[in-house]
């Protein structure tokens, strides 16, 4: 095409796809001014004028404003500096988005009053320093006293949740639950006990041992998959050998007493939030999500209820 190829504005329209009237437009911004005008009066533009309006037309598809398209397609400013600042907004309003998404699921499942709603979008809304301060609050609560032992440390830290910056969907949803089991004053009291109960399990010389839980998961799992009664006769061998292992590593008789305290250790770690929390912490951390422990702690309270004296009448 010679350099004397000239376009009308119909033209124009006719290879980019725009219409007269935003080619039109964008010539009296000036963002695409007309080459010269016919002898008639009308404005014609140049080849460059086609490259130029498929420029301005994918910016603005792109959420770019008029104002900053001029200073591209004028060369006052590099086009990579543009993409690169709008690449920055775009993130920050996406992440905004998920955020508002996020809060209306959760409302939207659960059927949430206004009181509710309020609580969400104030979670969604806290900053780093606010969540870790959410998350501390409750990790010093449950571990208080035992942070200077020598394994907890460790446990606190992967019982910790990291949001990323850049959180999916899903894992603002989990920060949601997660933040409000935190807040929960029934929940916090619940793992408080659990927690001392776990550090008195451990509180014996020797090496590190597990705790009734650990020794009940163990134990029944088997149980479960295999789908066993816990009432049934069946269960007696499964009994038998939990309060066997038990007794064994507290130094204990497998008597009356021990059946009795594993039940008061089984009905606090009966809860099953603790799995939840382990459960929206992989999500929020990107675990692998573990093995649930409630149904195994669960199965072992019938059986072990199933099997104690039952007061006389």
């Amino acid at each position: 095409m010679s350099e004397e190829t000239r376009y009308t504005i119909g033209d124009l329209a006719q290879r980019t796809g725009l219409s007269v009237k935003t080619i039109r437009y964008y010539a009296d911004s000036g963002i695409v001014p007309p080459t010269d005008r016919s002898p008639a009066g009308y404005r014609r533009y140049g080849p460059d004028a086609v490259t130029r309006l498929e420029l301005v037309r994918t910016l603005r598809d792109l959420g770019v404003d008029l104002a900053t398209i001029r200073r591209v397609v004028e060369r006052q400013v590099p086009l990579h500096e543009v993409a690169a600042a709008h690449a920055e907004a775009l993130a920050v309003q996406i992440r905004a988005l998920r955020s508002r998404q996020a809060v209306l699921t959760v409302a939207a499942r659960r059927g949430s009053g206004a009181a509710e709603v309020n609580d969400l979008h104030r979670l969604a809304q806290l900053t780093a320093h606010e969540r870790k301060h959410l998350v501390d609050d409750f990790l010093e609560t449950v571990f208080a006293g035992l942070g200077d032992r020598p394994t907890y440390p460790g446990v606190i830290a992967s019982m910790t949740p990291d949001l990323p910056d850049e959180p999916t969907s899903e894992q603002v949803e989990a920060w949601l639950e997660l933040a409000e089991l935190c807040q929960d004053p029934t929940f916090r009291a619940n793992m408080r006990r659990l927690t001392r109960q776990h550090a008195s399990d451990h509180d014996i010389a020797g090496l590190p041992r597990p705790d009734a839980v650990a020794v009940v998961r163990d134990a029944v799992s088997p149980a479960l998959a295999a789908g066993l009664d816990p009432a049934g006769p069946e269960a007696d061998a499964v009994v038998t050998s939990v309060t066997s292992r038990y007794a064994s590593l507290q130094g204990r008789p497998a008597d009356a007493a021990l059946r009795q305290r594993l039940l008061d250790r089984l009905t606090v770690a009966n809860d099953p939030r603790r799995d939840r929390y382990l459960d929206l912490l992989s999500v929020l951390n990107g675990w692998s999500t573990g093995d649930a422990v409630a149904p195994a702690v669960a199965w072992f309270l019938q059986a072990l209820h199933a099997r104690m004296p039952q007061p006389s009448h």
